[in-house]
């Protein structure tokens, strides 16, 4: 269980936070016993008897010690509550494959200026936002499937891949996850004695330093219905699923997207509505998750939030030291001025 607090932690123990309401509790007894004092002080009638008992009025100071020690009683509160800081590391290594539908509907202008434009501007995001050992490979999908670029460290040649991309023809979205598995996890290597040329014919990842696989994670964009090629992308999910490759999905666009389409001197009105429910059962399947963004402000957040899920690991660090030093702090500072100031200890 956690419990964002203000300060942006996160505790352990939450429910131990509801001993703070023990603060203004004792900061009303103390009012209390302070104001029963003074009442006390003026029933004492002997004013002359009074003057020399007592040197001097009590100022300010008399209340410090007191708002120390509850101040250290706060803190060994939050303390309690196991206060923890989110850290975020960098993975080592993994290949990421950005497959992006250009099929003809991607020109739709219900996401402005484009859908095309903007998928293209926040997958840019994307890559800015991803550890530099990433390897990123672009895929573009229509009636059909070219890697842009392969899996590579390149950002230039990344940028330049996602900045080519062109919006034409239909929707092959089950032979595109069907690709990108191929780039993100090659086959196993064969004998070049068996294979002609020994040459593996789809540009793949490279293994990591240690020899096994870079994990794969696979961030497909569509705006439409899967309308042809030879794979079901309910099948390809299930393959990316015996891969252990996750993919995330987002839809591009509004219910009421539209493109107008010019054949034989007519122009025709159609609506492009993005598949929602296939895309959430690719993402279920594969163990990924679905967004939704109808416009390009959800489509840059979900790109930015992506770059933070699938390059770094959070790490929770136990900050409940740091809360028990301040307390020790404000309570010897508080013991220490009731010594110095009125000879007693609080």
């Amino acid at each position: 269980m956690s419990f964002h607090w203000l300060t942006g932690l996160s505790f352990a123990w939450p429910l131990a936070l509801f001993a703070l309401l023990l603060i203004p509790a004792a900061a009303v007894l103390y009012w209390w016993v302070q104001k029963r004092r003074s009442k006390y002080a003026v029933r004492f009638t002997n004013l002359d008897l009074l003057a020399n008992v007592v040197d001097r009025t009590p100022d300010f100071r008399r209340h410090v010690p007191p708002v120390l020690l509850l101040a250290a009683l706060a803190l060994l509160i939050f303390g309690l509550a196991r206060p923890q800081s989110t850290e975020k590391t960098p993975k080592e290594e993994a290949t990421v494959i950005l497959v992006t539908d250009v099929s003809g509907s991607m020109n739709a202008e219900d996401v402005e200026p484009t859908r095309l434009a903007a998928a293209k501007e926040s997958a840019r995001d994307l890559v800015d936002t991803l550890p530099e050992k990433f390897q990123v490979a672009v895929v573009a999908f229509s009636t059909n499937v070219r890697t842009i670029v392969p899996p590579t460290n390149d950002r230039d040649l990344i940028y330049r891949g996602i900045d080519s991309l062109t919006a034409v023809g239909g929707t092959a979205m089950g032979d595109a996850i069907v690709q990108a598995l191929d780039i993100g996890v090659p086959p196993l290597p064969v004998d070049d004695t068996t294979t002609p040329g020994g040459a593996n014919p789809t540009p793949s990842a490279t293994p990591a330093a240690d020899g096994k696989q870079k994990p794969a994670i696979i961030v497909l964009l569509s705006d439409g219905f899967n309308s042809t090629g030879n794979v079901d992308p309910i099948d390809a999910a299930n393959e990316a699923l015996g891969k252990n490759v996750p993919i995330y999905t987002v839809a591009l666009g509004t219910p009421d997207g539209y493109v107008d389409i010019t054949q034989n001197g007519r122009t025709q009105r159609v609506r492009v509505p993005p598949d929602v429910d296939t895309l959430t059962a690719i993402a279920e399947i594969s163990g990924g998750k679905f967004f939704n963004a109808p416009n390009a402000g959800q489509l840059e957040g979900i790109y930015k939030d992506l770059g933070s899920k699938i390059g770094f690991d959070l790490s929770k660090t136990d900050q409940t030291h740091w809360f028990a030093a301040a307390a020790a702090v404000f309570m010897l500072a508080g013991a220490g001025l009731s010594l110095a100031w009125f000879n007693r200890f609080p």
